[in-house]
């Protein structure tokens, strides 16, 4: 199966972009998150440096502010109001990018899918690949984009899945595979969550494949046959369903990506995560490694 509909490719690299940054129809994102422990500013980075001509795609705005959960998917007028004020058209191609070590930028291209744009790629290590090429930046107070067009359509090979829906099929034993982006430790409830409030473990049935087995050194995604096989050392048949879980939905995200990279796109991704789950006292835990 391929790893897309069209011509668009899933992954650009640094020349690519910069061989057709001057493209109108181009839109670049900078799709930037960064854990809390972290103490960074995204915002404040992306005024500092950013692409030359991209706007920020800032997944703690661009949510359903409503919720208690860190940014929680949002409504579809929402989206599509946000978007147009990035200026973005239905035949726009959009490339996300961004300087986590985490790949958050997955989260902006599963967004963008998931309401419809199929024509989003993501740039193969982000920032730091840019720079390291002496791609263009500029820093600075941005500009309003003129109002786009962009309207919601029928998601392009991007699915989510919701806790009652989830537990359900947790419960009944007939979740099928799940996959859990957290480290080893928080897996199996050895080490800490980073937010407050959350119980340790992992949702009865799940498998654990770290992000840091699906990441390089450059923070892009591993090569084909090192992502196949983090899936299969978690214990994850990629010819089978998957839904994909993190901390706070976005390196679930990262799964759906590496899944879709190597033609698999069968996956869904809960939004809520083990932010939603772990908050819940009568939700069932399970510890340790399986």
């Amino acid at each position: 199966m391929s790893s897309t509909a069209s011509s668009t490719p899933l992954i650009v690299n640094a020349e690519w972009l910069a061989s057709n940054l001057g493209n109108l129809r181009l839109k670049v994102f900078d799709a930037t998150s960064h854990l809390p422990t972290l103490g960074r500013d995204a915002n404040a980075e992306h005024l500092a440096c950013r692409i030359t001509g991209s706007l920020r795609f800032d997944i703690d705005k661009i949510a359903d502010k409503s919720s208690p959960l860190p940014h929680t998917l949002p409504a579809a007028d929402q989206f599509q109001s946000q978007m147009q004020d990035l200026g973005l058209e239905n035949d726009d191609h959009v490339i996300v990018y961004c300087d986590s070590v985490f790949l958050s930028s997955a989260r902006a291209w599963w967004m963008l899918r998931l309401f419809g744009h199929e024509k989003v790629s993501v740039l193969d290590g982000g920032l730091k690949t840019w720079l390291a090429r002496s791609g263009a930046t500029e820093s600075g107070p941005m500009t309003d984009a003129p109002k786009g067009g962009f309207t919601v359509r029928a998601p392009v090979g991007a699915q989510m899945i919701l806790m009652d829906s989830l537990r359900q099929l947790v419960e009944l034993g007939v979740a099928g595979q799940i996959a859990d982006a957290r480290s080893v430790g928080r897996f199996a409830g050895v080490d800490p969550e980073p937010r407050a409030g959350l119980r340790g473990g992992h949702m009865p049935g799940a498998s654990n494949v770290p992000i840091a087995s699906l990441i390089n050194q450059d923070c892009g995604l591993r090569s084909l046959d090192e992502i196949a096989a983090a899936f299969a050392a978690g214990g994850i048949e990629t010819d089978r369903p998957v839904i994909t879980t993190c901390g706070s939905g976005i390196t679930a995200c990262i799964l759906a990506l590496a899944l879709t990279r190597i033609g698999k796109t069968d996956h869904a991704v809960y939004d809520g995560s083990w932010t939603e789950w772990g908050a819940v006292p009568t939700m069932p835990i399970a510890t340790g490694d399986a």
